[in-house]
């Protein structure tokens, strides 16, 4: 403090002063900084997850769950799914299913380019997008992944992972995980499941009607159901029943 005409005014260091406003803009680039490494790791993590998880389900003895099968888990909702080996599956059921949501399945290496660059191109003509999901990517997406919010975040992330889960499994493989954990009604994931709940029948007893109603059921499994088909839904499965017997070289990769 300094007396100057009787009155006492403070002394201010300006140097000390200069580093006193500085000193919150470098503790605040610190934090900054150490977000930024945090971010990193949980990413890094996120992305490790399906990478591991990949090679552990690669044993037929694993039978993976879906993130709706964990959220229902989560929320004591519950569920049926009765694991079942895809060679106690009616051929005719995976057929059905391959030419009904991907046949060009046993061909592509998890994408369809094909279908990709088409819906890339109605998009940019500003029409209407067809789906271009492959039955791989809807099997990482079940396995690993979300269905909404953030549907395009997602697509991106989805795509380099379908390409990477098509190197490292089987076609077959593939095709049994997604059989098995495919939601074909609320809390009902599974082929065996949907067959005993939809037909009371096992999934090897299914018959080519049977399956083809299944497999179209699979876009939307809440709002369509196989056992009581409507005009539109019978329609659709007629078409696939008579794909599903002229699939021939489509499905070869499931033999």
């Amino acid at each position: 403090m300094a007396r100057v005409g009787g009155l006492t005014e403070p002394i201010v260091d300006h140097e000390t002063e200069g580093l006193d406003m500085a000193r919150p803009r470098r503790v605040n680039r610190a934090g900054l900084k150490r977000l930024a490494r945090r971010c990193l790791v949980v990413a890094a993590v996120l992305v490790a997850i399906p990478i591991v998880l990949t090679f552990l389900y690669l044993p037929s003895f694993v039978h993976p769950i879906s993130t709706l099968m964990v959220k229902d888990l989560a929320t004591f909702s519950g569920y049926d799914r009765r694991w079942v080996s895809i060679d106690d599956v009616s051929p005719v059921l995976a057929n059905s299913v391959i030419m009904s949501e991907d046949g060009q399945f046993c061909f592509h290496r998890g994408v369809d380019l094909g279908e990709l660059r088409g819906v890339v191109d109605d998009a940019l003509a500003g029409e209407a997008t067809r789906g271009a999901s492959t039955i791989t990517m809807q099997t990482v997406k079940n396995l690993f992944l979300w269905s909404r919010p953030l549907g395009s975040v997602r697509k991106v992330v989805e795509l380099p992972l379908a390409v990477y889960f098509d190197a490292v499994m089987s076609k077959r493989r593939i095709m049994e995980i997604y059989l098995n954990i495919a939601e074909w009604g609320p809390g009902i994931y599974g082929i065996e499941a949907a067959a005993q709940h939809h037909f009371g029948v096992s999934a090897k007893r299914l018959s080519r009607r049977q399956a083809a109603l299944l497999a179209v059921s699979l876009p939307n499994p809440i709002a369509r159901n196989p056992a009581k088909p409507g005009p539109g839904l019978r329609r659709l499965a007629s078409l696939i029943e008579r794909r599903a017997g002229r699939s021939g070289a489509y499905v070869g990769c499931l033999d």
